[in-house]
């Protein structure tokens, strides 16, 4: 009982030590890998086609799967046309 207590005054006092940081600007996730330049250059030599997903990786030291993402969020920034 007493254990469970501390547990329920740990979770609250981290839900108000988070809430403050939100408050403050300072509550973020982790950095993204690629700058908004970097993402843009990678999905041109996509484009381009002269070099593979692994080339783009090895080239930029970043893995595959983080390739694949930044293609993704490419293709669904742009506008498509809506339907009437």
């Amino acid at each position: 009982m007493v254990a469970e207590f501390e547990s329920d005054l740990i979770r609250a006092r981290t839900c108000e030590g988070m809430a403050v940081a939100r408050e403050k600007g300072r509550l973020r996730g982790r950095s993204p890998k690629l700058s908004p330049a970097q993402e843009n250059h990678l999905v041109e030599l996509h484009a381009a086609g002269s070099h593979s997903i692994a080339e783009l990786a090895e080239l930029f030291t970043i893995g595959r799967a983080t390739v694949y993402r930044a293609l993704e969020r490419a293709t669904t920034s742009r506008t498509l046309p809506r339907r009437p």
